[in-house]
């Protein structure tokens, strides 16, 4: 028996035809920012570009007669599959030079200009550039001064990639970004407007209202900045169960005040902090360079404040024109919305720790 199975597995491996692997599935694309220019370097390997404009064998594109043949094909392929944006006006096809080969590498070289018109604040890099190959990856980087500025990788599930310039326009750009995103993330957040809504619960002057916002906002900036420069990367499978539970704390503690020491301002310092870490992927998936994540650390928890703000005085003119009219109203309120914070809360934690894919 022993036998036969050695036998029909020799058999088959020597039925089968060799495999043909893709040698090297990258792309290279360097952005040279120059001034009011944008200089691309592109290195493609012969193997995508003999596969997808029918060269067999592929290596053939080495030769010089052939690569003169196929340089227009291989322009306007590149062409349409490479978009660029500055300043997020698309930009007209780039000047390629004639393509040169790489011997070394089994590439082809192309290098090609672009001037959008004047210093660029942003550029974005749009490419899927060999569909035919799903693990196929394209490398991104962007100098400024002829240092890597920031660099990025391109493939099938990440099309896309923004580059800030550390000129005046692209800080002007990162402030016109990430200001709203931060407001947004407030607003569109449930478990940050649950977890100031239970703050506001027990009332007070507007200045000290603010004051606890302003508490949070700064806790959470340092924690945002050290997370998004990877001086810290708490798993988010400990920080957002510790956003829940920083939810059921803040309501458990307004129900145990009863006329004590308001230590709210420190709550909201302590676990702004932890909220600080939720917000962090949110910097580090844009790739950005060291100046332009400082300055989006800044716009963004310039935009939280804001919107944390707007929270305060919306909830404190509702709670104060409650008790005005009915102070065993507001009372009740502030009890119901502490009861409604801790049951939120509970429910969230138990999510994100027994069904952190969600509950179906």
């Amino acid at each position: 028996m022993r036998r036969l199975v050695f036998l029909a597995v020799a058999a088959a491996l020597g039925l089968a035809a060799p495999a043909a692997a893709h040698p090297v599935p990258f792309t290279y694309l360097d952005v040279r920012v120059q001034g009011a220019a944008l200089d691309v370097t592109l290195v493609v390997h012969v193997f995508d570009l003999g596969h997808d404009l029918g060269v067999e064998p592929p290596e053939q594109l080495l030769e010089p007669d052939i690569l003169a043949a196929q340089a227009e094909a291989i322009t306007a392929l590149v062409d349409s599959r490479l978009q660029l944006t500055a300043n997020g006006a698309s930009l007209s096809k780039g000047v390629w030079s004639a393509p040169e080969a790489l011997h070394d590498r089994q590439s082809i070289l192309l290098r090609a200009r672009y001037t959008p018109g004047g210093a660029p604040g942003t550029v974005e890099v749009t490419t899927v550039m060999f569909p035919y190959d799903p693990a196929h990856q394209t490398f991104v980087n962007f100098y400024e001064r002829d240092r890597i500025a920031t660099q990025a990788i391109l493939d099938r599930a990440r099309t896309r990639v923004e580059f800030f310039a550390s000129s005046p326009q692209g800080v002007w750009a990162v402030l016109r970004e990430f200001v709203p995103a931060g407001a947004r993330h407030i607003l569109t957040g449930p478990d940050h407007l649950i977890f100031l809504f239970g703050l506001l619960l027990l009332g007070g002057s507007m200045r000290y209202l603010i004051l606890i916002v302003t508490a949070f906002t700064a806790a959470q900036t340092l924690t945002l900045a050290l997370a998004a420069m990877n001086v810290i990367t708490p798993s988010l499978r400990f920080v957002e169960p510790g956003i829940a539970l920083s939810i059921v704390y803040v309501g458990a503690d307004n129900l145990m005040v009863r006329g004590g020491r308001d230590v709210r301002v420190w709550i909201a310092a302590a676990f702004g902090s932890i909220h600080g870490f939720g917000f962090a992927g949110v910097l580090r998936d844009q790739n950005l360079s060291s100046q332009a994540l400082s300055w989006s650390v800044f716009s963004f928890n310039l935009g939280a404040e804001v919107a944390q703000v707007m929270v305060v005085l919306v909830a404190a003119f509702a709670l104060a024109a409650l008790a005005r009219r009915n102070e065993a109203a507001g009372r009740r309120l502030a009890f119901a919305g502490s009861i409604l914070v801790i049951a939120t809360g509970t429910v969230w934690f138990i999510q994100r720790v027994f069904f952190p894919g969600g509950m179906a």
